[in-house]
């Protein structure tokens, strides 16, 4: 039986509770382990240990010393790679050809291309006339904040998990990790790398659990916690908003999002019909930027409707070793009765089913997994719930519309806005109403293409603050001014 324990100050830890909960794959429903739930104990030890390392080797390093030690994780994760590669499809069930071109090689990227972005940012400098006729020079000195708390979801596990470690780490901060509990095996896995790549003790920890009443509540009330990092709902991004409020801590939050695309007639029929199958459907549909509203051009509505039902025909689901599934099972039995949910409340609410709308038969072997059918829908009105609500499964709906006008006010109606897709070949529409997407990020002709130097995050309910790149630098230093009189 495999056990998933917390991490703290360079070793796996009990739980001091004895308090376990099971570790399950969604492909099957069978057990993975055990994962030891972090109580106050374990939290304050964690946070005790990162703060403790700011104050010791870790904060007396010089940026280039951490950034070595950094690209080091980078490379000792890929040295490892068929390891996190496994421990993150068994977590999410996905299959093993998507998880290794994006979740892993790009989780380990990110602590290399963090670095490299934020050692080589300059800061501000002026020169100020004095009253008395002399001067002053003002420069900017940027410091780390202390310890992060980092609270990642379960879709991308270790990408976005690391998508924070790495700008927080290369800034000179330390970590304290609450993985969600859905997927607890690359977190706990990475404590062994940074032990291997000789990171300081207490530079990044683990801690285990849920929300309320558990770990990631007992992380946000610690006020030796300076700021808090967060991808997941809207609901606990407001309850971690409220949290962090004691003491005035910062907060980066990337929450909900319903994303809207926006398919104009003038389009390349073929890149539209394959970025929206990717957008709509990798991932099983648990992509926070992923497509559920869908509006088209009515000229061209129903070739677009039968071409993407035709493409979703053609996904092959099954077990995530095998190099020709490129569908599997959502994270969770749980998910998948919220998924199943909204495929019931469709119909009710006068959709019209175009493909999916159920459970797959998965045979003997696998039909206890967290499988549902790619799903697609028309009919709908405006008002519907599974237009307004965000499901995050694998199903999207299509409604037509005339006037770019239109289907501008119909992708903006949403408390939402997080990001959108532009689909069309006239430059000068794809800018005039990229610029009207009340979002965080709008695509044209592309999705999930992200230059890493970037800011990211999301507008309304979907979001507080930007990250990527030198934006990170906002979030995870204090920027001080320092005036010399001369």
């Amino acid at each position: 039986m495999k056990e998933f324990k917390n991490f703290i100050n360079g070793e796996y830890v009990s739980s001091a509770s004895g308090k376990t909960f099971e570790n399950r794959n969604p492909v099957n429903n069978s057990l993975i382990g055990m994962v030891h739930e972090a109580g106050e104990p374990e939290v304050v030890a964690a946070v005790a240990a990162a703060k403790s390392a700011m104050e010791g080797p870790w904060g007396k390093m010089t940026q280039s010393e951490r950034i070595k030690l950094l690209d080091r994780v980078a490379e000792r994760i890929n040295e490892r790679f068929d390891e996190f590669l496994i421990a993150e499809c068994k977590d999410t069930g996905k299959p093993h050809k998507i998880a290794s071109h994006i979740d892993i090689p790009r989780g380990a990227a990110n602590f290399k291309a963090f670095s490299d972005t934020l050692a080589n940012h300059p800061t501000e400098a002026f020169k100020l006339d004095t009253p008395d006729g002399k001067s002053a020079v003002n420069y900017g000195h940027r410091t780390p904040k202390g310890v992060i708390a980092v609270i990642s979801p379960w879709n991308l596990p270790l990408l976005l998990m690391t998508w924070k470690v790495g700008p927080a780490l290369a800034c000179g901060n330390t970590v304290v990790v609450k993985p969600s509990e859905e997927t607890p095996a690359t977190a706990t896995l990475l404590g062994e790398v940074m032990n291997e790549c000789g990171v300081p003790k207490g530079v990044y920890n683990v801690v285990h659990g849920f929300g309320p009443n558990s770990a990631g509540a007992l992380l946000t009330a610690n006020p030796d916690v300076r700021a808090i990092t967060f991808t997941g709902e809207t609901r606990t991004g407001e309850t971690i908003m409220r949290a962090a409020s004691v003491g005035l801590r910062n907060i980066s939050l990337e929450c909900g999002g319903k994303n809207p695309g926006l398919v104009f007639a003038d389009c390349d029929m073929d890149k539209a019909i394959e970025g929206t199958m990717r957008s709509a459907f990798v991932n099983c549909g648990q992509v926070c930027l992923g497509t559920e509203r869908i509006y088209v051009e009515r000229s061209i509505f129903e070739e677009f409707v039968s071409r993407l039902k035709a493409g979703v025909a053609k996904l092959k689901l099954g077990q995530p070793e095998d190099p020709n599934v490129d569908f599997g099972p959502l994270v969770s039995q749980k998910h998948k009765e919220k998924v199943l949910s909204y495929y019931r409340l469709a119909v009710e609410e006068g959709a019209t089913v175009v493909i999916g709308g159920g459970v797959p038969e998965m045979g003997a072997e696998l039909n206890a997994g967290a499988w549902v059918e790619p799903t697609i829908w028309t009919g709908l009105a405006d008002d519907a719930r599974v237009i307004n609500e965000e499901i995050f499964g694998p199903c999207c709906h299509i409604r037509p519309f005339d006037t770019e006008e239109e289907v501008i006010a119909l992708a903006n109606d949403t408390k939402y806005g997080l990001s959108a897709t532009i689909w069309t070949e006239n430059l000068s529409r794809a800018s005039r109403v990229a610029e009207k997407m009340e979002v965080g990020i709008a695509w044209v002709n592309s999705w999930f293409l992200r230059d890493l130097r970037t800011a990211f995050g999301g507008a309304k309910e979907s979001g507080i603050g930007r990250e990527g790149g030198t934006h990170g630098l906002e979030f995870y230093t204090e920027l001080k001014n320092i005036c010399i009189k001369l």
